[in-house]
């Protein structure tokens, strides 16, 4: 699940107050939630997970990254 920030607040909570003005609008906070599925079960998560796991690692682009990240950066 989403992690904890402190005193046991949602860290998707923690922009609600804010006063920058990238936080400003209710489609924000409401974004930001949905980009984190906290409306999933465990399982759920769990499923969508190993799902977009398995999608990338059958991307072409993906593994035109991979080769990018390779030759420019020696990352594999």
């Amino acid at each position: 699940r989403l992690p904890q920030c402190p005193r046991g607040k949602p860290c998707s909570s923690l922009p609600a107050g804010s006063q920058l003005p990238c936080f400003h609008g209710s489609s924000t906070i409401r974004n930001l939630k949905e980009r984190f599925h906290m409306n999933m079960t465990e399982e759920q998560l769990q499923l969508l997970i190993e799902q977009m796991v398995d999608g990338s690692m059958r991307s072409i682009t993906t593994k035109l990254y991979d080769g990018f990240q390779y030759l420019t950066n020696g990352i594999m």
